[in-house]
């Protein structure tokens, strides 16, 4: 019986969307929710303090291929898990590691056991089984792990997208069988989430959801898709999972996305998203904020001096202007990069957040589809 619930949802009237909360032993987490991917244990640019107090995330994400490398099982037991190593304790969920194996295609051999393949770092040669990769994510210490599965490469052809699935489905049968032969570590319940695959074929999309959904999990996750489909493409997906994923366990589409995605996704039945997209372009001088998008490096802002965003209340967007901010990327100031990061991370968050408002409150669709239309212009 797992630990983890998920309560209290309020459905909307007019799409598929709602409002939850999922209950774990790290604390609570309100959805629709956004989550901060910090690969090797750190959100790029930005500490704990200020994913708490800033950003107001809920629950970060870990890299299990990354950690595994670096600091290594070894460390992250001795200190108790990832949540003693890195100070955060809230909740954590770690990916399988598999998108990170499989981008490796120049240096990876997939068989029915695993993927044996190369460290990035050094060169050494690793298997990750199904077995191997519940182990290392019971030593991380996540609240919720994530299955091995294959993520077949976007517009792969239609053979290879059913083995792959098929392949998925019986390594997360091994994945259920290690799960069940171990012991939570560290004193708190671990949380294991299947994930769809079938790339974009709507017959194997389908049999991959009703085999998720057969499993009885405590949530269920969408994988393969944002890697490179048309939006419309990934929104026709998303919503075929979500009509069979289970109502009462929390949904996640891994990888997403945009604001504009996580909007329309969010309307398609969807509980919880990850993306680097708000560190990784806001590292490039992308910001994401309440009337559009900015390309902070543009010589339009070097004497613009209001607030990088004054949409929402944020002492990093309310405090610094846009002037300044250009002014530390032209300079190449490190704290450039922290604090487009921490307004990227703190919009996502309150995004959702207010996505969550307007489910309770009952006008999210009109809501959604006036700030879609703002959130994708560029300014």
């Amino acid at each position: 019986m797992s630990s983890l619930q998920f309560t209290d949802q309020i459905f909307d009237k007019e799409s598929n969307a709602r409002a939850g909360k999922i209950i774990t032993d790290h604390g609570e987490i309100l959805t629709p929710i956004f989550m901060p991917v910090g690969t090797a244990g750190s959100v790029k640019a930005v500490n704990q303090q200020q994913l708490k107090n800033i950003v107001k995330a809920q629950i970060i994400l870990g890299n299990t291929y990354h950690l595994y490398l670096r600091p290594g099982v070894e460390i992250l037991e001795q200190a108790g898990g990832l949540h003693k190593f890195n100070g955060w304790d809230k909740p954590i969920l770690t990916d399988s590691g598999g998108y990170q194996v499989f981008s490796l295609s120049s240096t990876r051999k997939i068989t029915e056991e695993g993927v044996i393949f190369q460290s990035h770092i050094d060169g050494s040669r690793h298997l990750f089984s199904p077995e191997k990769v519940m182990d290392i994510e019971r030593s991380i210490g996540a609240d919720i792990m994530m299955a091995f599965d294959e993520c077949p490469p976007a517009g792969c052809e239609y053979i290879y997208a059913k083995k792959s699935m098929e392949l998925t489905h019986r390594w997360l049968d091994r994945c259920i069988a290690r799960m069940n032969e171990t012991e939570d570590k560290y004193g708190y319940t671990q949380n294991l989430f299947p994930i769809v695959q079938g790339n974009t074929f709507k017959d194997l999309r389908t049999e991959s959801a009703h085999y998720i959904a057969s499993k009885n999990a405590a949530g269920n996750a969408i994988g393969g898709l944002s890697v490179g489909e048309p939006e419309e493409v990934m929104y026709e997906f998303t919503a075929l999972c979500c009509n069979i994923l289970p109502k009462d366990k929390p949904r996640y589409l891994m990888g997403v996305g945009t604001p504009w995605n996580i909007l329309e996704s969010i309307a398609l039945g969807v509980d919880m998203f990850d993306c680097v997209m708000p560190t990784r372009n806001g590292r490039n001088g992308m910001l994401f904020t309440t009337e559009g998008v900015i390309n902070i490096k543009n010589k339009k802002w070097a004497t613009d001096f209001s607030p990088i965003d004054e949409g929402f209340t944020c002492e990093t967007s309310n405090y610094y202007s846009k002037a300044y901010l250009r002014h530390l990327f032209v300079s190449q100031e490190i704290l450039a990069l922290e604090l487009a990061s921490l307004q990227n991370l703190s919009f996502y968050l309150w995004l959702v957040s207010e996505a969550r408002n307007h489910i309770i409150y009952g006008d999210f669709s009109s809501w959604k589809k006036e700030m879609v239309q703002k959130l994708k212009r560029r300014l």
